[in-house]
């Protein structure tokens, strides 16, 4: 599984509207069209609410930054 780019998720999140929980990022983005990569990605962001698409971004880098718990 790739972690994908902030900039490619935020491709499928455009229009979408903020605050937005986690599942209703991933509902959006199937919406749109994502590809498993970039579900996966934001099924691996913490369960919290985001107010903008700067925070779904930071949370993306945190994922990226630590190594994988499994």
């Amino acid at each position: 599984m790739a972690v994908v780019s902030p900039a490619q998720v935020q491709r499928y999140l455009s229009g979408l509207v903020y605050p937005s929980s986690r599942e209703e990022l991933i509902d959006y983005a199937v919406e749109e069209g994502a590809d498993e990569d970039v579900i996966d990605t934001l099924s691996m962001i913490p369960d919290d609410l985001y107010h903008s698409p700067e925070e779904v971004g930071q949370a993306i880098e945190e994922i990226q930054e630590s190594p994988e718990e499994e």
